[in-house]
């Protein structure tokens, strides 16, 4: 899958968006993603488990169309972890592949990763249809919150604690669930003026270092802003 060109000045330039990416990808979604946010201009990082390689190419779920991702969600520190303005747990068998872990008594990467952006509210989290299964290790995150899924996942988010809610987006705080890829368009629309809405993190510590260099300093609400 080529990488379209970014639209200059568009509502997200200079905003950064993380994919995560398996096999079995739905096709059709993902290509929404890459024309949309393209069009904000926006730029899309695809993350995976690479285990050891340089890149891996992985077949959609549908067509088979491959796409080759060399993003390392291993080597994401808290640092990049923050420059994120959102991280995408996308349809289909995506989320299932990347919750298996070859030691049963920790955690796959990808799982450790989605819940380290759980602590970081900078970070908007982007979940829909299968997606939530990446969530099923770590109930504690959504327990209590507002989410849809797809159908066959209502039992599970329930078990998880959270609240379901019987539409195709729901937002709560900085999470995004959507119902299926069907709702992808809806999804995507939510992401983008959600992210058009908040300070771009660049900006929030531009602001920072000309406070200091006049010598004035931020409220306390701007600097747990510019920590988070």
């Amino acid at each position: 899958m080529p990488t379209l060109p970014r639209r200059e000045n568009g509502q997200l330039s200079g905003r950064t968006i993380a994919i995560l990416m398996e096999t079995d990808y739905v096709e059709p979604e993902i290509a929404y993603y890459e024309r949309r946010f393209a069009e904000e201009g926006a730029t899309i990082d695809y993350l995976t488990r690479l285990w050891g390689q340089e890149s891996i190419t992985f077949t959609g779920h549908e067509y088979q169309v491959p796409m080759t991702v060399s993003g390392d969600l291993e080597a994401v520190d808290d640092t990049r972890l923050k420059s994120y303005d959102a991280i995408i747990v996308p349809s289909g068998m995506v989320s299932d592949r990347l919750r298996y872990s070859e030691d049963v008594t920790t955690n796959a990467p990808a799982v450790r990763l989605l819940e380290r952006a759980f602590a970081t509210p900078g970070v908007l989290k982007g979940i829909i249809c299968h997606g939530m299964w990446l969530v099923a290790p770590i109930p504690e995150v959504v327990a209590g919150r507002r989410v849809t899924c797809h159908n066959n996942l209502i039992g599970d988010v329930r078990n998880m604690g959270a609240v379901y809610t019987d539409q195709d987006v729901v937002v709560d705080g900085d999470l995004v669930t959507g119902r299926s890829a069907d709702a992808a368009h809806l999804f995507a629309r939510t992401l983008i003026d959600l992210i058009a809405a908040r300070t771009p993190v660049g900006s929030m510590r531009s602001r920072q270092r000309m406070l200091r260099g006049i010598g004035m300093t931020t409220s306390p609400r701007h600097a747990a802003e510019d920590r988070a």
